[in-house]
């Protein structure tokens, strides 16, 4: 596994071994001791969750603001840009960004620690998005910011206006979030 740095250098984007040949490939998508030996970390893992969305559905920039989530992400099919944005106020980071884009090809992960939003926007015709949580979902106390903040300022490569659930509509500004110490 190579670990890629990103503009937060507590938002890792990871690439695998894949071993190909004409048949195929294989790589393993997350190994604790590999994982740890790149990374110095040593998550648990306790909910693994599945999305499939359709071209330009912006999803996010979600968050727990108790039960927060660490967040290993990828892409099984599509492409995407993925975002993370920094919570925590005593970070050097706090309101900046990072992206990567995830794609079933690049086989690429994002692992986006507690204190951070998180969002994507789907770039191909539809996406399958995976990400393992070490803290379970807990809509009581999920928060969204506001995906389009100037504050903020991610640069999402929009073609138009995203398809956004209600609720990520309603997302709040990044001055007014709740945020982490």
């Amino acid at each position: 596994m190579r670990i890629i740095p990103t503009e937060i250098p507590d938002v890792l984007l990871l690439e695998p071994k894949v071993f190909g040949d004409d048949r195929g490939f294989f790589f393993e998508s997350y190994n604790e001791n590999q994982f740890f030996a790149a990374t110095g970390l040593r998550p648990r893992f306790v909910q693994d969750n599945h999305s499939r969305s359709a071209r330009n559905v912006l999803r996010g920039l979600h968050y727990q603001i108790r039960q927060p989530q660490c967040k290993l992400v990828r892409v099984v099919a599509g492409e995407v840009f993925d975002v993370a944005v920094d919570l925590r106020k005593s970070s050097p980071t706090f309101g900046r960004w990072a992206g990567a884009l995830l794609s079933a090809e690049n086989k690429r992960q994002l692992w986006i620690p507690e204190g951070f939003a998180h969002g994507f926007l789907v770039l191909s015709e539809t996406a399958d998005f995976l990400y393992k949580t070490t803290d379970f979902y807990a809509p009581e106390h999920e928060r969204c910011v506001q995906w389009d903040d100037p504050a903020i300022g991610i640069q999402w490569a929009l073609q138009g206006e995203p398809m956004l659930s209600a609720k990520d509509a309603q997302g709040v500004s990044f001055a007014d979030a709740e945020h982490f110490e």
